[in-house]
């Protein structure tokens, strides 16, 4: 009976999301109602609830999600500072001269952005509302335009200080820790966010090298697709040109690279380096003479994210316990460990998972609900090193939210992109790099040194 009541309870949480209830209400809702049923039916103790109440004080108690807060404000405040455009018409104005340059040019301010801010949603829209209306004005082809700018907002997903990375690495440390534990080792190894934010960069640079060789490609078959745009001169307009260059690239790099060497480095936890990099945040915009105008707004809408951040978590921390209590992480376990193939199988049968349940759940819906269950089962198994677990799944989560049709980075284009882009010219342009991103997984899969060799290398073993 228990088992049953499990799966009907992950079930019914997916048709709800699906619907569209609110996440956090629905897994805590959905667990309340199970855990009555499952009391009812004698299949679970109802005392197991009495350690909700601590499992909420440890969330809000943690000092690695504090980390959260601190970033989201860094990358709301750089976007109301309105940096972002400054970049981009620089960049553009560095590489545009060449077929395809405003397309590349476009990534690497992405790249920049997707740094800064680590979120999703707000680098979309960022790009949607800057980069797609410019790239049209340039003749580039509609689609080709909204899938680079719709794939390239998603580097969000995967470069550090990406929201994705913190909230995996708190979850597989709690994971990873368990998985020993059940193993007799009562003195674990551990892993860090640390970890993750380096073994996150060479696959991030890769996936960033294969954008822009398909944007080349795509240049050099197809040249009217991204025709070159209004040339620089080397003149006296050209030296000016390259102060500017130097005057908007310099600070957000610096601040970019003292948040991550700070961290990479051991000179400071996520936590210490998110407040660096809020409180630089801050100086940039007082140098633009904004901060008086924008920090409200910029508060107001960080309070916004991390409460809806946090809100999910305490619901998802209600879902596992009640779906342990029914039974459910031993279910997983048998499920996992009879799958054909060993540990490839189940491994394999785990990216399947995130990658469908990508197309109805939300990224941190994914991490919160799926990845404390398979996690400590697939953690157990031999040579399933974490840090390339973690890896894989933010690669995974990062296609979720690309891939059509229920892409949540394709809804937030659609919401900001000119009336001439359609819904369709955003799927066609998305395809392709979709395929980018599988072939990132299938290289992972086979080359896990891509994911795991910074962090041994920094850290070692």
């Amino acid at each position: 009976m228990a088992p049953t009541l499990a799966v009907t309870m992950v079930a019914a949480v997916c048709v709800l999301l699906l619907i569209g209830y609110p996440v956090a209400l629905t897994l805590a809702g959905v667990s309340l109602l199970f855990a009555a049923a499952g009391a009812a039916a004698g299949a679970m103790d109802l005392s197991l609830l009495g350690a909700l109440p601590q499992r909420i004080f440890g969330i809000m108690n943690n000092e690695v999600l504090l980390a959260i807060p601190l970033f989201i404000f860094m990358g709301v405040m750089l976007e109301r500072s309105r940096i972002a455009e400054e970049l981009l018409e620089t960049m553009g104005g560095l590489f545009g001269r060449l077929p395809g340059g405003l397309g590349i040019a476009v990534i690497i301010v992405g790249v920049l952005i997707a740094a800064a801010k680590g979120i999703v949603g707000a680098t979309t829209v960022t790009m949607g509302l800057i980069v797609l209306p410019t790239m049209l004005r340039q003749g580039y082809n509609k689609a080709l335009a909204a899938g680079t700018v719709a794939a390239t907002s998603t580097l969000a997903q995967i470069f550090p200080p990406a929201t994705v990375l913190i909230l995996l690495g708190d979850q597989l440390s709690d994971s990873y820790a368990a998985a020993q534990m059940a193993q007799g080792n009562f003195a674990p190894q551990t892993v860090a966010v640390a970890d993750l934010f380096a073994g996150a960069i060479v696959p991030g640079l890769v996936l960033v090298l294969a954008y822009m060789l398909y944007l080349i490609g795509v240049a050099i078959l197809f040249p009217e697709s991204s025709p070159a745009v209004a040339s620089v001169s080397t003149a006296s307009g050209g030296v000016a040109f390259l102060r500017r260059l130097v005057a908007v690239l310099v600070a957000p790099i610096a601040l970019i690279l003292a948040v991550l060497g700070s961290i990479l480095g051991g000179v400071a936890t996520p936590t210490e380096a998110a407040s660096v990099g809020a409180v630089g945040a801050t100086l940039l915009a007082a140098r633009k003479g904004s901060v008086a105008g924008v920090l409200v707004p910029v508060m107001t809408r960080t309070t916004q994210i991390t409460s809806m951040i946090f809100l999910i978590l305490v619901g998802a921390t209600l879902f596992s316990l009640v779906f342990r209590g029914l039974g459910g992480a031993e279910l997983v376990e048998r499920a996992l460990a009879d799958l054909p193939g060993g540990v490839a199988g189940a491994t394999l049968a785990v990216m399947l998972a995130v990658f469908l349940l990508g197309f109805v759940m939300d990224a941190f819906e994914i991490i919160f609900v799926v990845v404390p269950i398979v996690a400590p089962v697939l953690l157990k198994m031999p040579g399933v090193d974490p840090v390339w677990l973690g890896i894989m799944l933010a690669v995974n989560l990062q296609t979720s939210y690309m891939h059509p049709p229920l892409g949540p980075t394709l809804f937030y284009l659609r919401a900001v992109a000119p009336p001439e882009v359609t819904t369709r010219d955003i799927y066609l342009g998305i395809i392709p790099y979709v395929l980018i991103e599988l072939a990132m997984l299938v290289a992972l899969w086979f080359l896990p040194g891509l994911a795991t060799w910074l962090p041994h290398k920094l850290y070692g073993s």
